[in-house]
């Protein structure tokens, strides 16, 4: 007997597994605010004694220090970032026609950017001061803007990736360079003394847990 074909069921363990995880990245984001915010001296302790090392070692070794500034102000730049992710939304219209993910993309990664400027005014922690900086930056610290970012974008990137099922070798490329870039961040920005270490796990967490957000919004508006 030949049965009648049926649409493909929505995949409600996708939807699950996103949701768990936006919600255990929501309690951590929110637990490790709640500890900078009340200046909870063990983590003050911990921000202090990284920052202090790092210092010294960005100060003595003047090369390292030269190349993680070009990274940091020109690979990793927030504004980088930002603007593979319009080169993204710009090529989803125009080669596919696919308004609603670039739509949700841009908006995506606008919204990673707002949250992350309203967190630093709501907290307004203070940056590490020392007497021989080796850079500078403004704005209050808490969460990292660089750290942050290059999480919202590349993290929705590879998702994008992830949807559309490109080639292994293009995956393995575009998940290696990530990993870098989201680590190499963090590190760069803790090494230059400009950030708590703290700042930038916060970074990565909300910049987590807003793709984590978007991913459930997009696997739900396709089932």
């Amino acid at each position: 007997m030949h049965s009648p074909p049926v649409d493909s069921p929505p995949r409600p363990q996708a939807h699950r597994i996103a949701a768990g995880v936006t919600g255990l990245l929501a309690l951590c984001s929110v637990l490790l605010l709640a500890l900078v915010a009340t200046e909870w001296h063990p983590l003050m302790t911990f921000d202090e004694d990284v920052a202090d090392t790092t210092h010294r070692w960005a100060v003595d070794e003047r090369g390292v220090t030269h190349a993680f500034r070009i990274l940091t102000d020109w690979v990793w730049d927030p504004w980088t970032m930002r603007i593979l992710c319009a080169v993204v939304v710009v090529w989803l219209v125009w080669r596919r026609a696919d308004w609603w993910t670039a739509i949700w993309l841009a908006v995506a990664c606008a919204l990673g950017t707002l949250v992350q400027q309203g967190m630093k005014a709501a907290v307004d922690r203070a940056r590490p001061v020392w007497p021989d900086p080796v850079d500078s930056a403004h704005y209050a610290a808490f969460p990292s803007g660089h750290a942050m970012t290059a999480v919202v974008v590349l993290g929705l990137l590879l998702w994008l990736l992830h949807h559309h099922g490109v080639g292994r070798a293009l995956w393995l490329t575009a998940v290696s360079v990530s990993v870098i870039s989201v680590v190499g961040v963090g590190l760069t920005r803790v090494w230059l003394g400009v950030h708590w270490t703290t700042d930038v796990l916060g970074g990565w967490l909300l910049g987590a847990l807003t793709v984590a957000v978007a991913v459930l919004i997009h696997l739900r508006h396709r089932a």
